[in-house]
């Protein structure tokens, strides 16, 4: 199967899950309630008593609430991805002439496009809300950038819960403890008011480095060695959940 066989069939089978997504937009309204449920709740409920030095709470909070709102949507990824090996749809695909790993690549295709739509609706609230920044055009890039190496990398974990999963339920509870993981990091809170074993966990899991990272961006600031370790997380979880999905894919198939 050559390379444009593969590009054709996932742009195919990914407008089949898109349409599939548009037609139903609750699940992009869903994925994006929850994140900003919560940004409410932190910025007029208990900001006031966190202190962030100069700078203001919501710009502050505003990184991790991203993290959270592509946490949120992934689950959704592993969901679709397990109703479509129970409802048979692999099955159909392998026996056309089509490439294999298309099938997977289409639903990350789609997480990447649906998960751009809820970042979307959430950055418009929090502009609303006050979130303001001076950055500029190359910092926004950067933004996007690790945002989008973070989606692809939780994607893949996706992938893999959706491979694996016995059940329905299953497939989407792996996002749980990612969604948890914001709360343990200096995404809502800086770091040094935690006690001690909890700092540690908190400064050495990926969600802090890729957090301050986004938020030195989008204050103009010196992003210094975190940007480093904040990508090295990303391509390390890339890599391991990448390999992890096509081997569970190939034993699915086998």
């Amino acid at each position: 199967m050559t390379a444009t066989h593969f590009y054709g069939n996932t742009a195919v089978l990914t407008r089949r899950s898109l349409r599939h997504i548009l037609r139903s937009p609750d699940t992009i309204i869903t994925t994006a309630i929850m994140p900003i449920a919560i940004m409410v709740m932190f910025v007029y409920v208990l900001g006031g008593a966190i202190n962030t030095g100069a700078t203001r709470y919501i710009d502050y909070m505003l990184p991790g609430i991203l993290l959270i709102t592509i946490a949120s949507g992934i689950a959704y990824t592993a969901f679709r991805l397990f109703m479509d090996l129970s409802g048979g749809i692999f099955e159909r695909l392998q026996s056309m002439p089509i490439a294999r790993s298309s099938t997977l690549w289409a639903h990350v295709m789609t997480s990447l496009a649906a998960n751009l739509m809820s970042l979307a609706i959430v950055v418009g609230v929090a502009l609303i809300m006050g979130f303001r920044t001076g950055a500029g055009l190359w910092a926004w890039l950067a933004v996007a950038g690790i945002l989008f190496l973070f989606t692809l990398a939780l994607t893949w974990v996706a992938v893999f819960a959706g491979l694996s999963a016995k059940t329905v339920e299953g497939a989407s509870a792996f996002s749980y403890p990612l969604l948890f993981l914001p709360f343990i990091s200096s995404a809502f809170v800086p770091t040094d008011t935690m006690p001690a074993p909890v700092r540690w966990f908190a400064e050495n899991q990926p969600v802090t480095s890729i957090v301050n990272t986004i938020r030195a961006l989008f204050a103009r600031q010196p992003v210094g060695t975190e940007i480093w370790i904040a990508l090295a997380w990303c391509a390390g979880i890339l890599v391991v959940a990448y390999a992890l999905s096509m081997a569970a894919y190939r034993r699915r198939i086998s």
